[in-house]
């Protein structure tokens, strides 16, 4: 992602990264930390939330952030954690009173912004592509997934699938959708333009072996000319190659 002079902080927490930029960082990830504690403290009572791979029942007096998940998972039929990232990047945003505020939570974007913000789309066979986002058009999430790239859990085969919408648990949530329909080139242009029906949702891209599907209302998309991109790129720490034991990795 890139923004003219925007500068990044990282963070890490357990085994998540988080990249912020805002005036205050520290203040945008404490609030962050507080939302991914009350996941945990919900998971600890109720264990199956962190492994339902489809849409699972909320019980009463679920914290907000949890419920926001519970309705992503809904609306997409996927397990609740799909949506968790997502979440928690909207949670650091929505919370701050700052007019710019952007985070990336493992590949999850959630911004609020008064200047364009370029974020870049890099799958493995398509590169040198962005999104243009506008003020006018955030708060807004850009949430990926993929099978071939970092650590996420998915039952398809596609580069990338990426998710534009006002919500950060349903965008998240969203993209997992779309990576697990994708198995061939057949798949794309309906797993797309499914993700795009989903009320909510602005729109939807994937890219598989050099080809892309795109459904809806997305950013414009543009060139991005960044020779830094690939420092960019969130990095997990060291001996972090899979899921683990982290409850909050999805």
């Amino acid at each position: 992602m890139t923004g003219g002079a925007r500068s990044f902080e990282r963070f890490i927490l357990k085994d998540s990264v988080f990249r912020i930029s805002a005036g205050d960082p520290v203040k945008v990830f404490d609030a962050m930390r507080a939302a991914r504690s009350a996941v945990e403290r919900y998971i600890g009572v109720h264990p199956a939330f962190r492994t339902a791979l489809e849409p699972i029942a909320l019980a009463s007096g679920a914290p907000p952030i949890v419920a926001e998940m519970h309705a992503a998972s809904l609306a997409t039929g996927v397990g609740p954690m799909a949506a968790v990232a997502g979440a928690i990047a909207e949670y650091g945003v929505i919370t701050s009173v700052e007019s710019e505020v952007i985070v990336e939570n493992g590949g999850d974007i959630f911004l609020r912004c008064v200047s364009d913000v370029i974020v870049a789309i890099e799958g493995r066979s398509i590169h040198e592509i962005a999104f243009r986002i506008t003020p006018e058009s955030s708060p807004i999430a850009v949430c990926s997934s993929s099978s071939r790239m970092g650590h996420s859990l998915s039952f398809g085969d596609c580069d990338l699938a990426v998710v534009v919408s006002g919500n950060g648990a349903l965008a998240d949530a969203a993209a997992t959708m779309v990576c697990n329909a994708v198995s061939n080139e057949a798949d794309i242009e309906g797993a797309v333009s499914r993700a795009a029906r989903i009320p909510g949702i602005r729109g939807a891209l994937v890219i598989r072996d050099g080809k892309i599907g795109m459904a809806g209302r997305l950013p414009e998309i543009v060139k991005h000319t960044d020779p830094d991109l690939r420092s960019k790129v969130t990095r997990y720490p060291p001996g972090v190659t899979d899921r683990g034991d982290d409850p909050l990795r999805a």
